[in-house]
């Protein structure tokens, strides 16, 4: 088994819970753990990113444990156990994901729209990444419905693009994935998270590639 990485209408319903701003501190938090995650998923070689990932989750906790209610957090406390479950690899990381799951769910109660919906594009990536039953909580629908909710919040996002592209063509809905990834690659720049675009961006052009010569 194999995980690559960044519901049914309860979740897609969940009330919300009051919303939190981020404490000064939250937010140097948050941008070292998105700083941090990026350099480690886009510039370290493949061997060291298991160790690094493991260090990074600590600190994501740490932040998590100090600002519970910060939805921004949650989610990127999900994001990294997500990446560290697609680092380690096997059966053993089935538990990081369940974990990475329930954070990105409590990152949705708090707030759906925060990180420009980013709960429901990680949600939908693990959906459809992760085995279904009986090993895994792995659904396809769910995963079409949270990264169109994600696309709802945020069209033209790199992310929801990206992954909504990605789980197309896992679909041999190839000419959506086309045109989904091609929008990706037209997502308008994220100033504070410029490496972690590029990196995304080469991702993109890789998948597109394929896409394309599975039409040609």
């Amino acid at each position: 088994m194999k995980f690559i990485r960044s519901a049914t209408c309860a979740l897609l319903c969940l009330t919300s819970l009051p919303s939190f701003a981020l404490s000064e501190q939250g937010q140097a938090q948050l941008q070292s753990l998105q700083d941090r995650w990026a350099e480690i998923n886009y510039q370290l070689p493949k061997e060291q990113r298991e160790k690094a990932f493991a260090s990074l989750s600590e600190q994501a906790q740490h932040a998590v444990a100090a600002e519970p209610n910060a939805a921004e957090l949650q989610i990127w406390n999900g994001i990294i156990l997500s990446t560290y479950a697609g680092a380690k690899g096997g059966l053993g990381a089935l538990g990081l994901v369940k974990q990475a799951k329930a954070s990105l769910e409590q990152g949705l109660a708090l707030d759906p729209k925060a990180l420009s919906g980013s709960a429901y594009t990680s949600l939908g990536s693990l959906y459809y990444q992760v085995p279904g039953w009986p090993v895994g909580f792995g659904d396809d629908e769910k995963a079409e419905a949270l990264l169109k909710q994600a696309l709802a919040i945020n069209p033209d996002g790199i992310d929801p693009n990206y992954f909504y592209g990605d789980y197309l063509a896992r679909a041999k809905r190839f000419e959506e994935a086309r045109a989904a990834l091609e929008k990706a690659l037209q997502a308008p720049p994220r100033p504070a998270r410029l490496s972690a675009d590029a990196g995304r961006k080469e991702e993109i052009a890789a998948l597109l590639a394929k896409v394309k010569a599975e039409l040609d």
